[in-house]
């Protein structure tokens, strides 16, 4: 029986084989579909917890193409269960009679004990749940949920000659 040949690895000085960085690496069976960047902008993340969601067929084809809106997207915890409401996705094209409610609510799923710690922490301190990223991971799609505090218009603009500053750093080391 014939087999192809190994890819020799890289190796650094000490013989060691090289490993790759970065996402790439980490994230080989993931692919995003929609990223709530503006989330990341009004809110100050202080935990995240990755949990599934309950789709409908025509919504899976829909996430596949890429058609999700998380603008208006929130989290909330109803009789020990977690819902994703507000997040739109656009009805699927070739889908016709069959087709889901845009922007239905759609339940999060999580276990018990994960529900308490999250709900509790959000309830109690007078925090939001806001979905942070939906994406697939192998196979299966994943929505990131994070607590947040809402940010001050004082706090958005420290955040933001924060980003400038370290730029202008990042620019002047490039060119030495």
């Amino acid at each position: 029986m014939y087999s192809m040949p190994k890819q020799p690895q890289k190796k650094d000085q000490a013989g060691n084989a090289k490993r790759k960085k970065g996402k790439a690496a980490d994230d080989k069976n993931e692919r995003v579909v929609a990223d709530n960047r503006k989330a990341r902008h009004n809110y100050t993340v202080l935990d995240t917890l990755e949990c599934g969601i309950a789709l409908v067929g025509s919504e899976v084809k829909s996430l596949r193409n890429g058609q999700l809106s998380l603008d208006e997207a929130y989290g909330r915890v109803e009789k020990d269960e977690a819902w994703l409401i507000g997040a739109n996705i656009s009805e699927y094209s070739y889908s016709h009679a069959l087709n889901h409610e845009p922007k239905r609510r759609r339940k999060l799923l999580m276990h018990r004990r994960e529900i308490k710690k999250f709900a509790g922490q959000a309830f109690e301190k007078g925090l939001t749940l806001v979905p942070l990223k939906v994406y697939f991971k192998e196979g299966r799609a994943k929505v990131l949920l994070g607590i947040c505090k809402g940010k001050q218009k004082h706090d958005k603009r420290d955040s933001m000659k924060k980003r400038d500053m370290q730029r202008d750093i990042d620019r002047a080391m490039r060119r030495k």
